[in-house]
């Protein structure tokens, strides 16, 4: 059960805090990000009002202000899933030998059950009270070919008052008929979704074509035309996860130079789209990738479940692409980013690469903002931003708290919380400054605390 604490009153958060300004890299330059051993996080009105070091911002506090002591835990920016689908809650760890057998036996069957508005909203309650237990606090979302499904998880945000990004899936071929709209259908069902949910509140829509396959060229030609009208939606899809995929694509698409060329012809590339996978790209499909806008989420857990393949960061890196981190659930096998940025360290060693520990979770929350363009509101602990943030508990098992006190650096223990750590270390999630997953808070006189390095 959920334990909250007056969003409209201001209250301060005291602990270990870190926050980024920009990309780490794996040298993890020092001037790339924010650390405070004991620091004082002021929220009110749902946004920063102030925070620093303890010492001075707590002098500054005025009488009768809470002070929430949350003693060694770090406090951290809310993780930001840039690709995760919640009509596949229930697919996790399901069967299928790679990605298209398992879409056809496994997806497609449980996406049929999303015409169900009840369902819908059932599972949308369940997604959203794992994401925050999981101290998720924004995700790009995959929702059904069903009005429905997105109207169903829309409203579930909506009372929750999160900042979400989501959309009806385009689907017109290559799929079971219950699922496929038309291209008409298309059109008019996102324009009313868009009426309706893009905008309000801290909702925004995304234009969502599941794959290239799945649509023909007349409904990508809708999805481009609903791109360019509506320039601040997002647009979400998948590209170069899979081989079988990539023949598939050449084959519907035999004008096209590559994968990523279908989407472009159509002009689907720009600022605010997000690709998933984008494992098998060419020099040139990454060039064209960062000089559009548009951004890569990396989905090491999917990757590896299916077997699909390893994404390269380095020619990410060289080609100057955007990318972030992202969970892919039911593809992927965890809600948990601490999970998924582990995974990816390790896809990375299998290339000979390094993803270092403030890099990963660089990528988690700022990084994966600025992919999204709304790092102006979420994704750093700055004056003026939403206050969603997290609470981490480093020593949230024997062996976390064991490894932990021989942590020498900031880095080391930084490691040892994204090998070790899941959900258990998710103490506590705010949205707007309330308090949305965790045991209550403390309330006390402030306390000493031994510094995190």
């Amino acid at each position: 059960m959920a334990h909250f604490t007056d969003a409209a009153g201001p209250a301060a958060h005291r602990g270990q805090l870190l926050s980024f300004v920009s990309d780490p890299g794996d040298s993890e330059d020092p001037a790339s990000y924010r650390f405070f051993s004991d620091g004082v996080l002021v929220v009110e009105g749902g946004r920063i009002a102030a925070l620093g070091p303890a010492d001075s911002i707590l002098a500054t506090l005025p009488a009768g202000i809470p002070v929430i002591d949350h003693g060694r835990h770090l406090m951290l920016p809310g993780f930001i899933d840039t690709h995760i689908h919640y009509p596949q809650s229930d697919v996790i760890a399901a069967g299928g030998r790679q990605l298209l057998d398992w879409l056809e036996n496994y997806t497609f069957v449980e996406e049929r059950r999303f015409a169900d508005p009840e369902h819908a909203a059932e599972v949308a309650e369940f997604f959203l009270d794992e994401l925050a237990r999981n101290g998720t606090t924004t995700a790009l979302v995959f929702c059904t070919v069903h009005a429905v499904s997105v109207d169903a998880f829309f409203a579930a945000a909506a009372r929750r008052r999160l900042r979400m990004m989501a959309g009806k899936v385009l689907m017109d071929r290559n799929a079971p008929l219950a699922l496929c709209d038309s291209p008409a259908r298309a059109d008019a069902e996102s324009r009313a979704l868009l009426e309706r949910w893009h905008g309000r509140d801290r909702l925004l829509y995304a234009i969502t074509p599941r794959f290239a396959p799945t649509s023909s060229e007349a409904q990508l030609r809708v999805a481009g035309q609903l791109a360019r009208e509506f320039p601040d939606a997002f647009i979400h899809s998948h590209l170069a996860e899979n081989y079988d995929e990539i023949r598939w694509v050449r084959e519907l698409f035999p004008a096209s130079r590559s994968y990523l060329d279908v989407y472009d012809r159509f002009g689907l590339l720009r600022e605010r789209a997000v690709y998933a996978h984008c494992i098998y790209l060419d020099a040139a499909d990454r060039r064209r990738l960062a000089q559009s806008g548009a951004a890569a989420a990396f989905c090491p857990t999917s990757n590896l479940y299916l077997g699909s393949g390893l994404f390269d960061i380095a020619a990410a890196d060289a080609a100057g692409m955007r990318f972030s981190t992202a969970t892919d659930v039911g593809g992927g096998t965890s809600f948990s980013m601490l999970r998924t940025l582990d995974e990816a360290r390790k896809v990375a060693r299998l290339q000979g690469q390094d993803l270092s520990p403030l890099r990963a979770l660089f990528l988690a929350t700022l990084g994966a903002a600025r992919c999204l363009k709304v790092d102006d509101r979420i994704g750093r602990l700055e004056v003026g931003a939403e206050a969603d943030f997290i609470v981490l508990d480093l020593e949230a098992t024997a062996l976390m708290a064991r490894r932990g006190a021989a942590a020498a650096t900031l880095s080391d223990a930084l490691r040892i919380l994204i090998t070790l750590g899941d959900e258990r270390a998710i103490a506590a999630t705010y949205i707007l400054g309330r308090q949305v997953h965790g045991d209550p808070p403390l309330v006390q006189p402030l306390s000493s605390r031994r510094p995190l390095a």
